[in-house]
């Protein structure tokens, strides 16, 4: 029995964990739970699997659940960044799913790292804003971090099948978005239902936006380059609009080798939560006679400029890919409150970088302090547009 405390349980992430720990009930237990506004579903998710505390985003929201859940819950109700730490670092806790989306994921994976938890992470901005320091911790306290990430668990799959120092390169794959085909004049009046609709996955709004810009590629190439120690000249993304091969490695030899699969977020989070076992999922095959039209192509930099930025902030390393995240984060929610136009998320990510400071990425207050000061920036350019 694996006992589980899942962060952003609320979410598409945490709501495929739970259907997995629905469907296997005596290889899980939900021990802590914790999600962003949605009472309602929590309070569901409560009642189903009756974990031993429970955290909500806000202390408001937490009164909220108070009334809806049995006295005895009350004591066991929690808010904010202090309710997600405290879930995060349950004794009974063997594993701790990261599924928030954003800069609020760091502060607790950390702490549940320290706190001897595995990690199964689907909270790509932790290793964004952290990554050196993170993965530091990770060896540090002798535990492991399972990427979640269909891209992400692609390649961890696929390198079973060589030695390390035999890896050439990475190659993730990218659905290209519902906005692939569109061209620029197209794209700057593109508004925020149509960049929500994307082709294949069932995704967050922030998430969804991202991957319209690329810039979600972007963060899983950062992610990647400290989940695997691959330089960033060895990791490739190629658009593959069909999204069934998940992601690639290329060996020394030529030999390249992917993860092919439905697009089902249950798969990698099942590997994820049984490594190196498999579970008996209760999901549609992937029929090869059906995938005759598989076709990749190099992403439009002009078009999607995101990801290019997110190439840079690697490469310059320090608190670039904070700032590169914090920016994004505030230039999607502007963008999503129609703010500003499409466009200009990624214009607003650029003019932070151009004023990010230099900072070592090992010093956790440099980094928080990083990421405020873009939150603070990225207003400002916001304003001015």
């Amino acid at each position: 029995m694996k006992r589980i405390a899942l962060l952003g349980s609320t979410g598409s992430i945490g709501t495929n964990v739970l259907a997995i720990a629905r469907q296997f009930p005596e290889q899980f237990q939900i021990v802590g739970l914790s999600a962003g506004s949605n009472v309602e579903l929590l309070t569901e998710q409560v009642l189903e699997f009756n974990p031993q505390c429970v955290s909500i985003g806000r202390p408001d929201l937490a009164a909220e659940l108070a009334n809806t859940l049995p006295a005895s819950y009350r004591s066991r109700i929690l808010s904010g960044g202090e309710g997600n730490t405290a879930i995060a670092t349950l004794a009974d806790a063997d594993m701790v799913v990261t599924a928030v989306v954003g800069a609020v994921g760091l502060l607790p994976t950390l702490a549940a790292i320290r706190a001897g938890k595995d990690i199964g992470l689907a909270n790509k901005e932790t290793l964004v804003m952290a990554g050196r320091l993170v993965m530091e911790e990770v060896q540090r306290h002798g535990v492991r971090l399972l990427p979640i990430d269909s891209e992400h668990s692609a390649i961890f799959q696929a390198l079973e099948a060589g030695r390390s120092q035999d890896v050439d390169k990475l190659i993730l794959t990218a659905s290209g978005g519902p906005f692939r085909d569109w061209d620029l004049d197209a794209l700057r009046i593109a508004q925020p239902e149509q960049a929500l609709a994307h082709p294949n996955w069932s995704m967050g709004r922030k998430i969804s936006i991202d991957s319209a810009t690329l810039m979600n590629k972007g963060l899983e190439v950062i992610e990647a380059s400290w989940l695997f120690s691959m330089e960033p000249e060895r990791i490739e993304v190629v658009v593959h609009p069909q999204s069934i091969v998940h992601s690639l490695v290329e060996f020394v030899d030529g030999s390249v080798v992917a993860q092919l699969g439905i697009p089902d977020m249950r798969i990698p989070i099942g590997y994820a939560l049984t490594y190196p076992k498999r579970l008996p999922l209760a999901l549609p095959r992937l029929s090869l006679s059906q995938c005759s039209d598989l076709s990749f192509e190099q992403p439009d930099m002009i078009r999607f400029p995101a990801l290019g930025l997110a190439f840079d902030a690697l490469r310059a390393g320090g608190v670039q890919p904070a700032v590169l995240n914090a920016a994004n984060e505030v230039a999607v929610d502007a963008f999503l409150e129609g703010k500003i136009g499409y466009l200009d998320i990624a214009r607003t990510v650029e003019a932070c970088l151009s004023q990010a400071p230099l900072a070592n990425e090992l010093d956790l207050d440099a980094i928080l302090a990083a990421d405020a000061a873009a939150r603070s920036a990225a207003h400002k350019v916001i304003t001015a547009l």
